[in-house]
């Protein structure tokens, strides 16, 4: 499995498995059958509601929990010190772990002070409890105001896709050694049918879901496509298994748009 070196110097997989909306057992079955089949990068959140599928699911596979890379998000409005930390507490506990390889904001919060909120995750940091601090849904001014804090923020968690690339703020952040997480890598299904990756995926005899995950990991973007059932879980894992052309990756890169897909009344897209 590929891995990205945070500034920090710590490991990510830059391929990892993503849960938003899998509850239950269909989360439990489906975390299960990803570690199964060589993910080692689960990609979680508070607001999911699925921590303890996902924990039960690592604990049942019987891999040694140092060798998974384990993501979870702490809501917009828990990002005060005290409600931070007992937030993490409780994540701690569903999620049956010792500690979290990454901690993100899940959501920026202007009525938070930001660097309350790191000095909490930096304190948590200092113990041990999370290995890496990171943010998701940060524009560059917010990513700005990180750096402002002096505390090292080494991801960001945003909304990416051929529609919707984000050039800009990649290379903000790459500049100042954050490195970018791909949420919804797929569009949520909209990009599946665009000609041009149909013709980029027959030229390579893959799926398009494969070509795009393909495409975001060599702009050395950590990408955390869901799934779920055998066939799915199995073809993402293996969207590294062939290098795109440098015309097939110029083709993909014309398709952004701008169109962004996520976008809540709690958003603050517009810093």
């Amino acid at each position: 499995m590929k891995k990205y070196k945070l500034k920090n110097g710590n490991k990510i997989p830059a391929l990892g498995f993503g849960t938003w909306k899998l509850v239950g057992q269909d989360c439990l079955d489906s975390v299960l059958k990803a570690l199964e089949l060589g993910y080692r990068h689960i990609d979680t959140a508070d607001k999911y509601g699925n921590h303890r599928h996902v924990g039960e699911a690592i604990h049942q596979s019987r891999i040694d929990r140092k060798e998974i890379f384990l993501t979870t998000k702490g809501w917009y409005t828990d990002l005060r010190t005290e409600d931070l930390k007992n937030a993490v507490n409780r994540f701690l506990e569903e999620l049956e772990t010792d500690y979290l390889d990454l901690l993100l904001i899940h959501w920026p919060n202007r009525n938070i002070p930001l660097v309350e909120s790191l000095e909490a995750m930096n304190q948590l940091k200092d113990k041990g409890i999370i290995k890496n601090i990171g943010v998701s849904n940060f524009t560059v001014n917010h990513l700005k105001d990180c750096l402002k804090t002096g505390i090292e923020v080494v991801n960001n968690q945003v909304e990416i896709h051929p529609t919707f690339a984000q050039f800009e703020l990649q290379k903000f952040a790459q500049e100042n050694g954050i490195r970018l997480t791909a949420y919804s890598p797929l569009g949520r299904g909209a990009d599946l049918q665009i000609p041009e990756l149909l013709e980029i995926a027959q030229k390579h005899n893959k799926s398009v879901p494969q070509v795009i995950i393909n495409w975001l990991i060599s702009r050395g973007i950590i990408t955390i496509p869901k799934a779920t059932g055998e066939e799915h879980i199995r073809q993402n894992f293996e969207a590294m298994d062939f290098e795109l052309f440098s015309e097939d990756i110029k083709v993909i890169n014309n398709l952004d748009k701008g169109d962004r897909l996520i976008d809540n009344e709690w958003s603050e897209f517009d810093y």
